[in-house]
């Protein structure tokens, strides 16, 4: 029988799945706060929701569900969500030399991207290693935004700067991004925007105000669904930016939620930290697309990827489907996958797919068993399961969705 994640979560408590996995004793409500976690300009306006959960993301608290995580995933597939992510901190690069710094870090080629364009990249290290993968935004011809997933990419920067003797600036943007992400996004876009606003088109922005309050719209989002993130850029103003949008969603059934594991994992979006880190490089996972070797810019690690692309790589990031049981919740650790009785890799996200009936995820894998079709043995925190390799994207392979 699964455990009551939901009434162990309301106590602050991890439940127990045996198997030598055991409820925590310790009230989580007992964790330090204070002003090193900082709170996101629309902190104060989403207390009347009830959040269920926070985690610390970018040294900010981040709410992570307001109901029963099923329910906010359908009512994203269904309907309309707003997500509080002012946690995605914009690193800002600038300067004389902001458009040969921000190509220092990232091996995609970023004279290919326009002003009022936005790019998902790689920064990576001298050795190819990934040390985050923000959506980049040309904010101008010397100017770039990239909305970091959680680590300490802004003293990279610092870094390249200083070893370069470069003369750019660094700093994070006050820029404090929501989604609106579903199917009815459109809709309640049009409603704050007016009607020119459905000719941005996928991963560009505008400016643009509500009432005054000065935002960057753009056509992105974490769900791979129809989405926009609105950039609040005047902090003091959240709670009015916060009840505008939800005002102007109302007839289209707009609730606040967490970000949704289920619907990202269905669409083959990796979570920086969990599925991929600074030990893994593009090849691994896949990611070989945003690297532009014939490009004439500079990047730190291009000559570390040309050496991995020529030896190839030896383990990948691979889609699974998991058998037994809806797993009741996404996991807590990384599980060790097996072969032949010896462990081979892990999992690092699995989840249950309401709409696909399974349970799917990710696991590094040696490359000879990075095949479709291959099974290996996992041991889960809901007991033993097989996985068998399987293609990502699980669903819309050709992100035909958040594009249309």
């Amino acid at each position: 029988m699964a455990p009551d994640v939901e009434a162990y979560e309301a106590r602050g408590q991890a439940p127990d799945y045996g198997k030598g996995v055991h409820m925590q004793s310790f009230d989580m409500s007992l964790v330090q706060r204070g002003a090193r976690l900082r709170r996101s300009p629309f902190y104060e306006a989403e207390q009347r929701h009830g959040p269920r959960g926070y985690t610390v993301y970018n040294h900010m608290l981040f709410p992570t569900h307001y109901e029963d995580f099923e329910k906010e995933y359908w009512h994203l597939l269904k309907h309309v969500t707003l997500w509080d992510v002012a946690v995605e901190r914009c690193l800002e690069v600038s300067g004389k030399d902001g458009f040969r710094l921000a190509q220092m870090m990232t091996p995609r080629d970023l004279s290919r991207c326009a002003v009022g364009q936005a790019k998902y990249v790689l920064i990576c290290a001298a050795d190819g290693g990934i040390l985050n993968d923000p959506v980049m935004t040309r904010m101008g011809e010397d100017r770039f935004w990239f909305a970091l997933a959680s680590s300490d990419a802004l003293f990279y920067a610092k870094g390249l700067v200083a070893r370069n003797g470069l003369d750019a600036e660094i700093r994070e943007a006050e820029a404090h991004p929501l989604q609106i992400q579903g199917p009815k996004a459109r809709e309640v876009a049009r409603a704050l925007f007016g009607e020119e606003i459905l000719s941005l088109k996928y991963y560009f922005f505008r400016e643009a105000r509500i009432d005054g309050i000065p935002v960057i719209v753009t056509r992105t989002g974490w769900t791979s669904e129809i989405g926009y993130e609105v950039y609040l850029l005047d902090p003091s103003r959240g709670t009015e930016l916060w009840d505008r949008i939800l005002k102007a969603g109302a007839p289209y059934d707009i609730r606040p939620t967490g970000p949704s594991d289920i619907r990202r994992i269905e669409g083959g979006i990796f979570n920086w930290g969990a599925d991929m880190t600074y030990e893994h490089n593009p090849f691994e996972v896949g990611l070989e697309r945003l690297v532009d070797f014939d490009m004439k810019g500079e990047c730190v690690a291009m000559e570390a990827l040309r050496r991995i692309r020529a030896r190839g790589v030896e383990r990948r990031l691979t889609g699974i489907v998991l058998g037994g049981d809806p797993f009741p919740a996404l996991n807590f650790t990384k599980w060790p996958a097996i072969s032949a009785g010896r462990e081979v890799g892990q999992v690092t996200s699995a989840i249950y797919s309401p709409r696909l009936e399974k349970n799917i995820g990710y696991c590094w894998l040696p490359t000879a068993l990075a095949t479709p079709g291959t099974t290996v043995e996992v041991t889960s925190e809901w007991g033993p399961r097989t996985a068998t390799v399987t293609p990502m994207p699980f669903v819309d392979p050709e992100k035909r969705i958040p594009v249309s």
